[in-house]
Parts: C-alpha cells; sequence; structure tokens
C-alpha cells in the first residue's frame, strides 16, 4: 500500500524568518496519516532539518549535481544534502528545464547520483499548454520518464510528479480526466519498464495550483498519491488543509 505524501516545493523563497513555518506545521501534524515534505531553499536546509529532526516533517532540497564534488562553483552535491539533513531532492521541475536547460539526460544523472548517496528522487515530467493543445502531451511525458528515471530506480528511492507546466502559479487545473489519463499512463509505464511489482510502488504526485480548495477532488483521482506543491505550501495555514485532504483522501 502507497503512502500518501504531501511535499512543499518552496523554490526561491524563504529566509530564517520562515522556519516558524515549519514549527507550525510540525505542531499541526504531529502524527499525520500522511507523509510530509518541505523543501525549502537550500540556506535553511540544514537549519530546517535540525528543526524538524524527530517530527514528522521531512526536508528535502530542490536540486543536486550529478557529480559528488569537484569545480563546480554554486552548486550542491547530493551528498551535501545528504550531510545537511535532507531525505528527498526534487529533480528536472519545468523550471530548471527552462531556467537552466536542463535535459532528460541531465536529470538522469542527478537522480543517478541522489539515489546513490540515499536520497529519494522527486523526479518532475509535465508538459506546455502548446503541447497539451497539440494533443502531445502523453508522448511528452513518456520521453521524459524514459529519458529522466535512471534503470536503478526502485519504489524506495523514487517518486514522481506530475506538473503540467501551463498549471503552475497560474491557477489553471487540469480537470481530474486529464490527472486520471496521465497518472494511469505513467503507472502503465513503470509497471512496464520496472514490472509489477516496483511500478505500482512508486508513489506519483500532482502537482501545478493545488490549493485547499480544490484538494480532495484531485486527491480522488486513482493514481494520484498526493501533490508537490507551490505557493500554497509557504505558509503552514495553507498547506495544513491540503495535507488534511490527503489524509481523508
Amino acid at each position: 500500500m502507497r503512502r500518501k505524501l504531501a511535499a512543499g516545493n518552496w523554490k526561491m523563497n524563504g529566509t530564517a524568518a520562515a522556519l516558524a513555518e515549519i514549527e507550525a506545521l510540525i505542531a499541526a501534524h504531529p502524527a499525520p496519516a500522511a507523509d510530509i515534505l518541505v523543501c525549502p531553499p537550500a540556506t535553511l536546509i540544514h537549519r530546517a532539518a535540525k528543526l524538524a529532526g524527530g517530527s514528522a516533517v521531512a526536508i528535502g532540497g530542490q536540486d543536486c549535481h550529478a557529480e559528488a564534488s569537484g569545480a563546480h562553483t554554486g552548486d550542491i552535491s547530493a551528498e551535501m544534502l545528504r550531510d545537511a539533513g535532507a531525505s528527498h531532492v526534487i529533480l528536472g521541475h519545468s523550471e530548471r528545464r527552462a531556467d537552466h536547460g536542463e535535459r532528460d539526460e541531465d536529470v538522469r544523472a542527478k537522480a543517478r547520483r541522489a539515489m546513490e548517496s540515499g536520497l529519494i528522487a522527486v523526479i518532475c515530467v509535465g508538459e506546455s499548454l502548446a503541447e497539451r493543445e497539440a494533443a502531445n502531451t502523453l508522448d511528452i511525458i513518456g520521453g521524459q520518464l524514459s529519458g529522466s528515471v535512471p534503470d536503478m530506480a526502485t519504489g524506495e528511492n523514487l517518486v514522481i510528479a506530475y506538473e503540467p507546466i501551463w498549471a503552475i502559479g497560474t491557477g489553471r487545473v487540469p480537470t481530474t480526466d486529464q490527472i486520471g489519463e496521465v497518472h494511469g499512463f505513467i503507472r502503465a509505464r513503470l509497471e512496464r519498464r520496472f514490472g509489477a511489482g516496483v511500478g505500482r510502488s512508486v508513489r506519483l504526485l500532482y502537482g501545478g495550483s493545488v490549493k485547499p480548495g480544490n484538494a480532495a477532488g484531485i486527491f480522488a483521482v486513482p493514481d494520484v498519491d498526493g501533490a508537490l506543491v507551490g505557493g500554497a505550501s509557504l505558509k503552514a495555514e495553507d498547506f495544513s488543509p491540503i495535507i488534511a485532504a490527503l489524509e481523508a483522501a
């Protein structure tokens, strides 16, 4: 049985004062029926992990380098994230793909390093509005899955997040039928590639303008095992109702 996961991606937001939101989240969910993950900016990971130690809230990074160390100014390795207290890392987010030119093979190399370092890789896939309107969604998602997910993936070290690019931060959300179609497709692809056991154990998250008001409907869709939440994860008062909706799903 796959345990549900509510993951928050703070993106480039948050200074030390924002740690109070993690404290509030811990207080609000002392024994949640779903896993909770917060991925703050790199400057807060160590402090957030110390704060969350012993609680039900896990801490993750937002990216890592494909190499363990070296002359890569400004980058952070998976080993460094693990040393700072992270247990997960988001990889291949559409903003990384767009802003930094990350290709599927780059995401795959990063994911391999993350898994080898003991981190759980949260690999993001998703189509643009033009690709959706051209009815190319499943082709795009299939290609991203094939290219971005390493062969060493298991249900213990991999999470897939479907984030349609046109829904991220826009307030636009696919219909539940559209979400269900993509999640069912991802599940089938994983089962075909890794076998039924692994394929059925990988958690599939939906991301893209998830809010307290639409969370319950999204979580009722088959093969939606949780959410990767952006803006609504910055405040505990916004993130907590989403977590509660997931627990009730």
